[in-house]
Parts: C-alpha cells; structure tokens; sequence
C-alpha cells in the first residue's frame, strides 16, 4: 500500500516526535496502552464499516537514514483467533509550508478482518493513517504538552504518576458543594380551571396506556393476548342478567299443556253428543 499526508509541520519537527517512542504512541489514535509493556504496546480497536475488531501487539519504530523510518509491528485478535502483522516506511518529504508523510509497506491478516469488504478494510486503514499524521503535527506543535498518556485498561494500573504528566491532574478535585434538592420542595396547589383540569386527566390516560403497551413488550404472545388494557382502555363489564327462579321458569309450559289439554276435552264432548 501507498499512501501520502500533508501536513503543516516542518520535517524537523516531526523527526523529533517519532525519535521518541513514548510520543509515538500518544500518536496512535485509540491506543491502549499496557502497564509495564514497550512503548507502543497495548489494544487497538479498529472500525471497519459496521464491524470492529480489536487487536493486542506491539510496534516498534526505528530510523533509517535521516528522512525514514521503518515500522515492525505484530498483533493478533483479543477475542479470536486472528493475527496480523505490518512492516511500514515512514518517509517525510518537504513541501511548502510544511511536508508529506509518505506511508510505503505491505500487510498480511487473517481471521475476521480477512471476511470483510476489501475496500472497506482499506478505508478503515486510510482513515488511521491520516489521523496518526494528524497525531504526530499536533505532537510536533507542543499541541499534546501536558497532557498525559492515555490511561491503561482497567485492572493494570500501576498508582505512579507518567514522567512528564503534571503532579497536579492526579490530585482529587476538590468536592462541589451541595445543592438543594427540588424533591423535597412542596407542591403548590393547582390552579387550573375545568377545561385545563380535563386536558390534564386525558394527557394522564394517554400516558398510562402507553406505559401499558410498554409494559407489555417482552412478554410471551399468550400473555399480551389475554392481558387485558387498563386506564381508559379497560373493557366494561357487561350487565348481568336476572334469571327468574325455577318454578316461575316451568309456570308458562305447563299453562299451555292444561289449556290445550281443555281444547282437545271440549272438541272430544262435542263429537258424542
């Protein structure tokens, strides 16, 4: 891979940042570094599209000639089986109002980051470049003086200031004072007319079948279809009926038997005569 930055930085500067390997490594963008390690030792995360990929190794930096320098670094996946491994030139050209990162090297990877689009790998790398080239300017500049390296991950820390960090970002900031709570203030009595007192209660209906229907999310489809809704939503029970005691229920059939069993008397006595 080729790639070239411009950077408004004279080449003299950049040289002294990349001599010093402990500036080179608060120049890699997003590095983690390890307690104890080299220099340019620790975790990087690399996002590759909608992917990310986080590598463990190590990089050394050494110069060859005056305007080169040569990059080896090794690293393979914190959570896989992945490995990739870079061999880099760094070459610094003058040009007018500061100079050109020339970026010269090959690099081999497997695993995850081997699955992924081609051109958004490449990207992901541009990206990286062009910010490290931006790391090292703002590091020539005195931009990063002060500022102490980036902090160790969770569980490494070592409980000694970094050399050149200053004593007085280690000290506990001083404790703010306390402000008083609105949770405990007294609730004023309304003075809303009907009209606002009825828009109140709908607004509050509102919100309480919405917290139904949040409430129902996550649960099983046989919960949701036999939950019933509650506020204003709630079904009505229906009205119940009155059934009328037994005897009064067989008082009509029985009626209607006696008087049709007059009928058919009545029509039996008038044939014989």
């Amino acid at each position: 891979m080729e790639h070239e930055v411009f950077v408004p930085v004279p080449a003299e500067r950049l040289r002294e940042v990349l001599d010093d390997p402990a500036r080179v490594a608060r120049a890699v963008p997003g590095l983690q570094q390890d307690a104890g390690a080299e220099p340019v030792a620790g975790r990087l995360k690399i996002r590759v599209g909608s992917h990310s990929v986080t590598y463990r190794g190590a990089v050394r930096v050494s110069r060859r000639g005056d305007d080169a320098y040569a990059v080896e670094g090794e690293a393979e996946e914190s959570r896989g089986s992945g490995s990739v491994k870079l061999s880099l030139r760094i070459a610094l050209r003058a040009a007018e109002d500061g100079c050109t990162v020339v970026y010269d090297g090959t690099a081999s990877a497997d695993g995850r980051i081997k699955d992924l689009p081609a051109d958004a790998v490449e990207s992901a790398v541009t990206r990286l470049l062009n910010r490290f080239a931006e790391h090292l300017a703002a590091a020539a500049t005195g931009a990063d003086d002060g500022v102490p390296p980036p902090p160790p991950p969770s569980g490494q820390g070592t409980g000694t200031v970094a050399e050149g960090a200053d004593p007085g970002l280690t000290e506990e900031p001083p404790a703010s004072p306390e402000r008083p709570s609105v949770f405990g203030a007294d609730v004023p009595p309304s003075s809303l007319g009907p009209e606002a007192r009825e828009d109140q209660e709908d607004q509050e209906d509102i919100a309480e079948a919405a917290h139904a229907r949040r409430t129902m999310i996550g649960r099983s489809a046989e919960e949701v279809d036999h939950a019933p809704p509650r506020g204003r939503y709630a079904p009505v029970p229906a009205p119940q009926t009155v059934t009328p005691p037994a005897p009064l229920r067989w008082a009509a059939p029985a009626a209607a038997l006696v008087v049709a069993s007059a009928i058919v008397a009545v029509r039996a006595l008038r044939r014989r005569r």
